[in-house]
This record gives structure tokens, C-alpha cells and sequence, in this order.
């Protein structure tokens, strides 16, 4: 009563009556629980792209904001879809506070830590949750079988490890088991067998122990879609699984599964589509029973082992897509094959398949795709594989196909790409089929075709390959040819084809290789030719090319593949041709004269001269040498004042290298005492004999950030020793890395990385030492240097394929020990062959870590960083543009070595164009072939090993980073690979990866 009389007499009462009318509105119009709970969720998430903006605390109701969808009755939040929002922090528990929440999407964010026991156990009403694509660790929660209404369960994409827990098998309502790409070990378990509600069960690509389909399986009669694409099956595949009535998708591939395809599949009336590709399958197709399965759409058996004729019945349902290549199929395709009305593709390449192709082929189906390549078909083409105006490839090389092309492909507008080659096929090429408006590759190499080039080829807009090797074709190159400015490659060696090269053909800027060996060209060879910028090979042997060799050959500047011989040059050879690097070189058999030019003036190049009556040079064999005689007494004078000055340099250079070493002495013992030294391990040295042998006679290497040294201990050890300078923090971090420099903390990082890791693969720090102005960091040293170094030298040839092999095999389990067993887990950032470093023995040790990064166990580490770490060729796409931190990039830069020991190429070259080395190597084998991949020094006996290794380095560069294996995952491989025991996969060709699409009769394409 009292302060209630002291606030009236104060005046404050009515101060406090008027505050309240004005904060009444406010209260009343507060957030909503439901909104309340959703605030304290954003708190736990970070933001960067502000998908939660517009969660605004002083909102009365959540119903509006991102994401958030309520009942329209009640205003209960009911749905939360927060995909693709670039979220990253723990899982919100607090989300289980929202009694009515049904349907949680956190899809494709980067979520992250351990989900708990706790964290979802309290969603009582959760039908839907979809967390893939995040960075989840740890083991599944076995308390998630505990919702009762839950139907959707997708954890896609994430790292969770250890065996799928037994509760899984006593979910009460799911529909749909989602798991693929984690790290779940153990088997597949039997008890999913009695989750009866299933829909869909996708277990693919996990590295699950070796283990057999479990026949429980069979026992879910609603499911509808059962993945289990490469995770480790062997053994038969189970009857059991005919009794899925509603079963409509089936992928089992790459595997090691045995045995034959069971006869019961043919019951599997609803199947849509069945996948048993890549696996050690063998035995005959089933021979009846396949008209039972009239929803067939797609089936591809294709890389295993089986045998015997395709089954009619087969051929006669409702097909939209045939593929059995790389078996040992025989026998005639059936006639029935063409009566799929919705047949788009068809392979059948590398079988033993014989006869005649079914006439009405095409006719009743929008064929798009036939390769029936590497076979023992005859006769001729089809007259209506283009019937439906579809066809988009057409692959039928390494047959004994004869007869003509049919006109009716000449009309064939929707065909991208056509190879007949090494057939029997004769006539002349209809006019109108030169001049398609798609096709990007034509090759009829190896037939009996003749004619001539239709001018018509003016049409081919998109022509960037023309191979026609090894035909009767005659007459010139049309003029046209200059049109086609997507054109790379001519290849028309071995054929009848007369008279000058067309002067259009230097428009063709595009142009890579052009042979034109064995033909009966004649003229000049055409000025101009400087325009051919990216020309790699030019061969005109054998031809009667007359003149001059024009001096611009010399301005290619990638060109390394040149051979002019057999034809009737003259004149000098250009000084210009010092400026390439040939790899090949032969201009015998001309009538060229003069000097050879200094450059090519040696022994070894005496093949490329030969037959040129008129040249000279200092090369035995093409002059007497009378000359050489002539001018001996001025050489001799020469070499006498040459040695004279030599002398007295050499002994001023001594006696200020002594000068010089007494005063750097004596500085050292000065600043010696300013030195902190930090040691990692039990030193059995000094840093008095470090400090002694920092000179320039033990540089050994030599960058923008400071120099290394060999330093030979007085135990006979030896150390290398990186000597650091300071300088001034740069405004552009990302220049630093690219030159080479350590950023500010990259001293830091180094230290605080190895100075904790024990790991056989993993360069050993010793110690550090700094002062203000200069740091030390002490390493085991390396008697082979780097592998860049190495790889990439004239000394490459030491690098057989076994020390490739175990190369890769230790910086695999060195990154892996990074990213798997470390704790918390270190991205390097910089992977690259010049970080690995080789030990007498050529083991193999990732170093350089001055741009690592921790990922931290809350997720921080994945965050953006504010630069681009790495080096050019290395870095990952999705890095470039999103400079995000994870597994992933160090696993694609790790795929780039793996493709740098395959093919002996840098990551970047000018030889590539525009390309790097991963898209340099799908194209080639697109192209070319695995032959032409491959490092020639390697020996072929080791191919089979080489294209799996390949194989593995293309997984690990594939475009998205979801499809790239894990570290944990690339060691298995490598190491089933070296026991000899990998998985059956591709043919001669070596792939695996379900990401490109596998053709091997077009020479490993990537499609």
C-alpha cells in the first residue's frame, strides 16, 4: 500500500496504465508454439543463401513462411520442406515438439554430426522424413523403427557407417527404405524380409561384406522397386524373389553374381525393367515363359558370361530397350525382334551372333540406337532401320556386313553418329549421306566403298569426325569441306583419293588431326595452314605433294605428330620446325636440299632425312663432311679461349663461395639463438646440423614460398628441410595457392596437421623451428622426389606398371586415413602427383598439407571458403563454384592422378585444347579406344589391371560428387584389384562405373 501510494504521488502510476494499452496488441498478437519451435530451430541452422529470411519472430503464425505448410483447420504446421536450401548445422530435434508434423524434407543440405537416439524418437506423427544427400555420420538410429506412421525413410547420399540395425526389421508402416551411397557395412540383412508394408527398397552402393541375396527377400509381396546395385552380392540369385508379384524394377548390377538367370524370373509379370549388368552371370536365357512378361520395357543383362541363342519369345514382347552385349551369345537374332512396336535401342555388340539382320527392323518400332557391333552378322543393312525418322546411332562395326549403303539413309535427318567400319560393305556412298545435318562422327573405314567425297558434305554442319581409312574412294576433296567448322579430324589414309588439297581446307580452325597417307595427292601443299591452331598430327606421306614445305608448319604449336615422306618436296627444310616438340618426325624420301636445321641435326633423327640426296648436316650419312675438316682449326682456336675464361671464372667463383660461407657462418651463430624449435618425434639430431647445411649446395628444390634442402645427417640420414621466409599477407589468397605460396596460416596448418598424424602413407614431420622472419619445417626426405616430377620427366620409363600400381595403392590409404580414420577428419584441398612424394623404394606419401582443412564434428568445416585451394586440372567442378570443403574434391583430384599414372599426361597440356585430362580422356576413349589412353611405356600384359585402375580414377572424377566412392571405398577396390579377386566387370575396355554409359564395341564411348 505504501509503494502503491508513493507511485500516485509520483505521477508514475498512469505511466505504467499507458504503457500496458500500448505493448496489449503485441501480446495478444504473439507467435504460436508451433512458430515458437521453428524460431529455435533456425537458431541451430547456418544460413548462407537466407532460405529463412522470412521466419519472422513477430509473425502471429508460421503458415507463410518458407518451407512451412499448415492444415488449413487446425493452423498446425504439417510439412516442412527445406530441400536444396544450402542449410548446414545438427538435425533440429526440436522439430518433434510440432505434435502434428507429418512430412519432414531436409533433401540435398548439408545437415551434418550424428543423428541420435533422441532426435527423432519424439515425431510420433512422421509419415515422410527425407534427409539425403547431407553429411550425416555415425550408425543408423535404431529407434527410428519406433514411429509408428512412418511410410517414407530416405537418408540417401550421407556417411552413415557400421550394419543396418536389427529394429529395421520390425518397422510397422514403411513403404519406401531409402540407404543408398552411405558406408554401411556388415551383410544385407534377412530381417528386412518381414517389413511387409514395403514399396521400395534401395540398398545401392554401400560397401557391404560379401554376401548373398537374402531369400527373405521374397517374402515382400508389395514390393515394387528392390535396388541392390553394387553392393557386394555373390552366390545365385534366389527363387524366392519370383514371387514379388508386383515387382516392376529389379537391379542387381555390378556384383559378383553366379549361376544362371533363374527360369522363374519369367513369372515377374510386372517387371518393367530388369538390370543384372556387370556380374559373372552364366548359363543360357531363359527359353520360355518370356510372353508371360508383358510389361517388359528394358532389359540389360550385358557384361556377364552368358551363352546360346536370344530367345524368341524374347524378341517378341513390347520392348523398348534390348542389351546383352559382352556376353558369349550365338546363334541368329530372331525374326520377332522387329515386331517391338516400342523398341528404342538395341545392343547387342561383342557376342557371337551370326546371320542377317530381320529385314522389317525399324519398321514397326522408333528405333533411336542399334549397336550390333564385334559380331559375325552378314548381308546387308536393313532398308528400314529409319522407318520412324528416330535413329539417332548407328554402330555396326567388326561385322562381315556386305552390299551397299541403302538410300534410304541418306534421308535419315535425326542420325548423330554412324560407324560401319571393318565390314565388307562396296558401291558408292549414296550422295545425300555425306551431307546429314547431325551426325557428329561418320566412319567407314576398312570396307571396299568407292566414289568420290559428295559435295553435298557441305550439309554435315556438325561433322566433327570423318574417317574413311582403308576404302577405294577417288577423286579430290571437295572445296566444301572448308564449311564444316566443327570438324577435328580427317582421316582418309589408304584410299584412291587424287589432286590438290582444296585451299578451304586451312578455314577448318577446329582441326586436330589430319592423314592423308598413301593417297595420289598432288600440287603445294596449301598456304594458310597457320590457322590450324590445335592441329596435333599431320601426315601426308606417300602422296605426290610437290614444292616447298611451307615455313608455318613451325607456328603449330601443338602439333607433334608431322610426316611428309614419299612425296616430292624441295627446297630447304624451315629453321620454323625447331619451334614444335615432335614426338614423330619424318620427312625421308623428298627431294629436299640444304642444311639440316641445328635442332634436328643429331643421330637420332637420321630415319627422318634419309632419301634426300641434297641434305646436309652433322648426321653420318647425309654429307662427306668435307667442310667439317675444312673449319677444325678455327674450332680448336675456339675451344681454347672457351676453356681459358672457364678457368678464371671457376677460381674467382671459389674463392667468393669461401668468402661467402665464412660470413654466412658467422651471421647463422648470431641469429641461431632466436631460433623455437618443436618436436614431433624423438629426434636423433640436432638443429646445429640443420642450421649447418642450409646453404645453396643443398637446394634440391625451389618455389615462391621458399626453398627445400637435402640435409645428410651425421648418422648417414638423411632430412629435407623447407626454409620459409615471411612476407606480407596478399590480398588474394587464392594467387598465393595457385603460385605455389603457403597462405599466412599455412605454416600453422602444416604443423598442426602433421604434427599429430601417424600414418605410414603420410609424409613424417620431424620438427619445426621459426623466428620472426623465417620458419623451418623438417620432413623425412625422399630419395625419389615427387611423383609429378618423376612421372613427367625423361624418366618416366622407370615407372612400370607394378610401381604405378603401388603408387596409387599408398596415396589411396594415406587420403583415406585422412578423411576416415582422423578425428576429427582432414580434406587436404590440394591433392595433386607433385604432393605425393616417393621413398627409395617408391612407397608412396601425401604431403603438403599448408591448405588443409579439419571437418570439424559440428559441421563447420564444411562451410564456403572465401578462396579456391588446389591447382589447375585438380580441382573438382562443384568446387569452383561453390569453394564448399568436403571428401568429395579430394577424392576427384585424387581420380585426376589416378588418370596422370594411366596415361603418363599432365592434368593440363596445350596437346588437350581447351579440354582438361579427365574430359581428354573420355573423349579419347570415346574416339580412339582404351589403346589410345593408355601410357605406350606401360606394358600391355597389365591392361586388364590398368583399364580397372582407369576405371576407378573415372568414378572418382564423375561430374557429380554423389557418384564419387569414398576414400574407404577406392582402397577396397584398388586392393581387390592387386589380390585379383575384383568384381567381373567390363570387357577389354576395363569399366565399372554405372555413370557412363558402357560401349565397348565403339571403343569404351562415354555417352
Amino acid at each position: 500500500m505504501t509503494h502503491y501510494r508513493q507511485l500516485r504521488h509520483h505521477g508514475l502510476f498512469h505511466h505504467l496504465l499507458l504503457l500496458l494499452v500500448l505493448l496489449l496488441p503485441s501480446l495478444i498478437l504473439c507467435l504460436n508454439q508451433d512458430g515458437f519451435y521453428l524460431q529455435r530451430a533456425k537458431l541451430g541452422f547456418d544460413d548462407p543463401n537466407a532460405a529463412l529470411s522470412d521466419w519472422n519472430s513477430l509473425d502471429d503464425t508460421p503458415c507463410n513462411w518458407n518451407g512451412v505448410v499448415c492444415d488449413s483447420a487446425t493452423g498446425s504446421v504439417v510439412a516442412l520442406d527445406l530441400s536444396s536450401s544450402n542449410l548446414s548445422g545438427p538435425f533440429p530435434s526440436i522439430l518433434c515438439r510440432l505434435k502434428r508434423l507429418s512430412f519432414i524434407s531436409l533433401y540435398d543440405n548439408f545437415i551434418n554430426s550424428t543423428l541420435t537416439e533422441d532426435d527423432l524418437v519424439m515425431c510420433q506423427s512422421l509419415q515422410h522424413l527425407d534427409l539425403g544427400q547431407n553429411y550425416l555420420t555415425g550408425a543408423l538410429p535404431h529407434r527410428l523403427a519406433d514411429l509408428p506412421n512412418l511410410k517414407y525413410l530416405d537418408l540417401t547420399g550421407n556417411n552413415f557407417s557400421g550394419d543396418i540395425p536389427d529394429s529395421f526389421g520390425t518397422f510397422q508402416k514403411l513403404e519406401v527404405l531409402s540407404l543408398v551411397e552411405n558406408l554401411l557395412e556388415g551383410t544385407i540383412p534377412a530381417f528386412l524380409g518381414n517389413v511387409s508394408t514395403l514399396k521400395q527398397l534401395n540398398l545401392s552402393y554401400n560397401p557391404f561384406k560379401p554376401g548373398r541375396i537374402p531369400p527373405e527377400l521374397g517374402n515382400l509381396t508389395n514390393l515394387e522397386v528392390l535396388w541392390l546395385t553394387e553392393t557386394n552380392l555373390m552366390g545365385e540369385i534366389p527363387d524366392s524373389l519370383s514371387r514379388l508379384g508386383r515387382l516392376t524394377d529389379l537391379d542387381v548390377a555390378y556384383n559378383s553374381l553366379t549361376g544362371p538367370i533363374p527360369s522363374s524370373f519369367t513369372e515377374l509379370t510386372s517387371v518393367v525393367q530388369l538390370e543384372l549388368y556387370n556380374n559373372s552371370l552364366s548359363g543360357e536365357l531363359p527359353s520360355k515363359g518370356w510372353s508371360n512378361m508383358k510389361s517388359l520395357r528394358r532389359l540389360d543383362a550385358s557384361m556377364n558370361e552368358l551363352t546360346g541363342p536370344i530367345p524368341a519369345e524374347l524378341c517378341e514382347l513390347p520392348l523398348e530397350s534390348l542389351n546383352l552385349y559382352e556376353n558369349k551369345l550365338q546363334g541368329e537374332l530372331p525374326i520377332g525382334i522387329a515386331n517391338s512396336p516400342n523398341l528404342y535401342e538395341l545392343r547387342l555388340f561383342q557376342n557371337q551372333l551370326s546371320g542377317n539382320l530381320p529385314p522389317n527392323l525399324g519398321k514397326n518400332s522408333p528405333l533411336r540406337w542399334i549397336d550390333v557391333s564385334t559380331n559375325q552378322f552378314s548381308g546387308e543393312i536393313p532398308e528400314n532401320l529409319c522407318f520412324n525418322a528416330a535413329l539417332e546411332e548407328l554402330l555396326l562395326i567388326e561385322n562381315s556386313f556386305s552390299g551397299e549403303i541403302p538410300a534410304s539413309l541418306a534421308g535419315c535427318r535425326s542420325l548423330l553418329r554412324v560407324r560401319l567400319g571393318r565390314n565388307s560393305f562396296s558401291g558408292e556412298v549414296p550422295e545425300g549421306f555425306w551431307g546429314l545435318p547431325h551426325v557428329s562422327l561418320l566412319e567407314l573405314s576398312g570396307n571396299s566403298l568407292s566414289g568420290g567425297i559428295a559435295k553435298t558434305i557441305a550439309g554435315a554442319a556438325n561433322l566433327s569426325q570423318l574417317i574413311l581409312s582403308a576404302n577405294n574412294f577417288s577423286g579430290g576433296i571437295p572445296e566444301e569441306i572448308g564449311f564444316l567448322d566443327n570438324l577435328f579430324e580427317v582421316s582418309a589414309n589408304d584410299n584412291k583419293l587424287s589432286g590438290s588439297l582444296p585451299s578451304s581446307i586451312v578455314n577448318i580452325g577446329q582441326l586436330v588431326k589430319l592423314d592423308l597417307h598413301d593417297n595420289e595427292f598432288s600440287g603445294n601443299i596449301p598456304s594458310g595452314i597457320h590457322s590450324w591452331k590445335k592441329l596435333n598430327e599431320l601426315n601426308l606421306a606417300n602422296n605426290y605433294f610437290s614444292g616447298d614445305i611451307p615455313s608455318e608448319i613451325g607456328d603449330l604449336g601443338v602439333l607433334n605428330y608431322l610426316d611428309l615422306s614419299g612425296n616430292r618436296l624441295s627446297g630447304k627444310i624451315p629453321v620454323a620446325l625447331q619451334n614444335l616438340k615432335l614426338n614423330r618426325l619424318n620427312l625421308s624420301n623428298n627431294h629436299l636440299s640444304g642444311d639440316v636445321p641445328p635442332l634436328y641435326a643429331k643421330g637420332m633423327y637420321k630415319e627422318s632425312f634419309l632419301g634426300n640426296p641434297g641434305l646436309c648436316g652433322d648426321i653420318e650419312g647425309l654429307c662427306d663432311g668435307r667442310d667439317r675438316v675444312k673449319n677444325m682449326g678455327y674450332v680448336w682456336l675456339f675451344r681454347s679461349i672457351f676453356i681459358l675464361a672457364v678457368l678464371v671464372l671457376l677460381v674467382g667463383s671459389i674463392w667468393f663461395y669461401l668468402k661467402y660461407k665464412k660470413f654466412k657462418k658467422a651471421k647463422r651463430s648470431i641469429e641461431r639463438s632466436k631460433w623455437t624449435l618443436m618436436s614431433f618425434h624423438k629426434l636423433g639430431f640436432s638443429e646445429d646440423e640443420i642450421f649447418d647445411a642450409l646453404d645453396e649446395d643443398n637446394v634440391i628444390g625451389s618455389g615462391a614460398s621458399g626453398k627445400v634442402y637435402k640435409v645428410v645427417l651425421s648418422n648417414g640420414d638423411a632430412v629435407a628441410v623447407k626454409k620459409l621466409w615471411g612476407r606480407p599477407k596478399s590480398t588474394d589468397e587464392s594467387a598465393d595457392v595457385e603460385k605455389g605460396n603457403l597462405p599466412d596460416d599455412g605454416f600453422d596448418a602444416e604443423v598442426d596437421t602433421l604434427g599429430k598424424i601417424r600414418h605410414k602413407n603420410i609424409v613424417k614431420l620431424w620438427c619445426c623451428c621459426s623466428t620472426r622472419n623465417c620458419k623451418l619445417l623438417v620432413y623425412e626426405y625422399m630419395p625419389n622426389g615427387s611423383l609429378g616430377d618423376l612421372l613427367h620427366s625423361t624418366k618416366s620409363g622407370l615407372l612400370d606398371w607394378p610401381i604405378r600400381f603401388k603408387i596409387t595403392m599408398d596415396a589411396a590409404e594415406g587420403l583415406s586415413y585422412l578423411h576416415h580414420d582422423c578425428v576429427p577428419p582432414i580434406v587436404h584441398r590440394d591433392i595433386k602427383s607433385n604432393n605425393i612424394l616417393l621413398d627409395a623404394e617408391y612407397g608412396a606419401r601425401v604431403a603438403d598439407f599448408g591448405v588443409a582443412k579439419e571437418v570439424d564434428a559440428n559441421g563447420k568445416g564444411t562451410k564456403s571458403m572465401s578462396v579456391i585451394a588446389g591447382s589447375c586440372g585438380y580441382i573438382a567442378p562443384e568446387y569452383a563454384y561453390t569453394l564448399r570443403v568436403n571428401e568429395k574434391s579430394d577424392i576427384y583430384s585424387f581420380g585426376v592422378v589416378i588418370l596422370e599414372l594411366v596415361t603418363g599426361k599432365l592434368p593440363v597440356d596445350p596437346e588437350f585444347g581447351e579440354k582438361d585430362l579427365v574430359k581428354w580422356v573420355c573423349t579419347t576413349l570415346d574416339q580412339k579406344g582404351i589403346d589410345n589412353v593408355i601410357d605406350p611405356k606401360l606394358d600391355s600384359c597389365f591392361k586388364d589391371e590398368i583399364c580397372r585402375v582407369l576405371n576407378i580414377g573415372l568414378l572418382c572424377t564423375s561430374p557429380l560428387p554423389i557418384n564419387r566412392p569414398s576414400m574407404r571405398r577406392v582402397v577396397k577396390m584398388l586392393q581387390e584389384i592387386g589380390n585379383g579377386n575384383l568384381t567381373k566387370t567390363a570387357g577389354k575396355d576395363g569399366k565399372l562405373t554405372p555413370y557412363y554409359y558402357e560401349d565397348t564395341s565403339d571403343h569404351g564411348s562415354v555417352v
